[in-house]
């Protein structure tokens, strides 16, 4: 989605930092911008519109309704696809409520310290940026369980490949598959759109199935074209409280000539948690047979270290959230070091989430991470097309 087609709200109490923000924003032609003087008149504006604003910059030291509270409202509400915070706070404040933020459900671009930049403001609303919503589904299509059903046996919802490449050499040696969802007209059906109904309507392991039957099924295609890659697929909690889960995924890898231990399997730190007990049998047996496991978001849930104690985890990702500003910010560089030789000693790939930039893959390829996945690298991609974006790939030039 290029900048002229977004459109964003300010929020900001100071009237100067105000203007300036929209002034920047004009220069980078954004040209629906928005603005609000404080938390209650913005949430009136967004209440009134007819569909999400793509992106609210939020300060967070506001007098009344203070930046943090207006982002609950505002992930409640569901009145935004992107929250930026815009703040001189501490840097452990504003990583907290970054945390907050996802936690909530929120898409956060980051944290943009004042005063504000053309750049730094530039390179902050990039991150929106995804080729899969360049044409977006009409905010009044109705999306239910056999809606998605149809979808699913048509074809329309689909993996697509984000590409994992190792910092030593450059080499694309791995893919996550993401589910999408294309219609048969082009347009595009946003994943936080449609995977909310598939968790309400008790559809996820259909969806996890269907994505690692339509996985094995392009790598055999790349394996044909001498293109070897793991894949990686996310599981959901319920899963894991699934006791056939294990011999069903089995079944299936097996049954389209992939090996299990190509295969990795991300569960999120935060789905671990929530049935640990009932999970340990299910992640003991899929390692048994062969698979990978991988914690997914490391760091942004509560027991991180004992859930690694405990589980046969052979991979680490570090959350986008803590690579994103982690040059200048030394919290977050902090976490990332530690995350990194915890997973040296326990004897973990680690990957690296959300590198977009040369300093991010300089800063982590010095630190000697593992693998990195991103946009610098690749968005997500159809199968067809993951050949081509892999060729292109280049090692960036340090």
């Amino acid at each position: 989605m290029s900048m002229s087609a977004l459109s964003v709200m300010v929020v900001e109490d100071h009237g100067f930092q105000r203007r300036m923000a929209l002034r920047l924003l004009s220069e980078l032609n954004v040209f629906e911008a928005s603005e609000a003087a404080d938390g209650a008149s913005a949430l009136q504006q967004l209440q009134e519109r007819a569909a999400p604003v793509d992106v609210v910059m939020v300060d967070l030291d506001m007098p009344g309704m203070d930046g943090i509270e207006f982002i609950g409202h505002l992930a409640q509400g569901g009145l935004a696809r992107s929250v930026l915070v815009v703040s001189a706070m501490e840097s452990a404040l504003l990583m907290t409520v970054q945390t907050m933020a996802r936690a909530y459900g929120l898409n956060v671009l980051g944290t943009v310290e004042k005063p504000l930049t053309r750049d730094n403001l530039s390179q902050a609303l990039l991150g929106f940026d995804d080729p899969i919503v360049d044409i977006e589904i009409d905010d009044d299509f109705e999306i239910g369980a056999s809606t998605i059903r149809e979808a699913m046996d048509a074809g329309e919802i689909m993996p697509w490949f984000q590409p994992q490449a190792e910092f030593d050499n450059g080499k694309v040696v791995a893919v996550e598959a993401l589910a999408r969802w294309r219609r048969r007209d082009g347009r595009i059906v946003r994943p936080s759109r449609f995977i909310p109904v598939i968790e309400r309507e008790g559809m996820v392991d259909a969806l996890t199935d269907h994505m690692l039957v339509h996985a094995c099924r392009w790598k055999r295609v790349w394996d044909r074209m001498a293109l070897r890659l793991n894949i990686s697929v996310n599981v959901s909690p319920t899963t894991l409280s699934d006791a056939g889960c294990a011999d069903r995924y089995q079944k299936i890898v097996e049954d389209h000539g992939v090996d299990p231990a190509d295969v990795v399997l991300e569960i999120t730190e935060s789905s671990v948690m929530a049935d640990l007990a009932g999970g340990l049998s299910v992640l003991a047996r899929l390692r048994l047979k062969g698979f990978g496991l991988s914690i997914d978001d490391f760091g942004t849930g509560y027991s991180s270290l004992a859930q690694l104690s405990q589980i046969p985890f052979t991979e680490l990702k570090i959350d986008q959230g803590f690579v994103v500003g982690a040059r200048e910010q030394p919290r977050k560089r902090a976490v990332i070091e530690a995350s990194l030789e915890l997973g040296r000693k326990l004897g973990l790939d680690v990957v690296a989430e959300g590198v977009e930039t040369l300093d991010e893959w300089q800063m982590l390829a010095e630190m000697h991470c593992g693998l990195a996945q991103g946009y610098l690298i690749s968005a997500p991609v159809t199968g067809a097309e993951l050949a081509g974006v892999v060729s292109r790939w280049r090692r960036p030039e340090l």
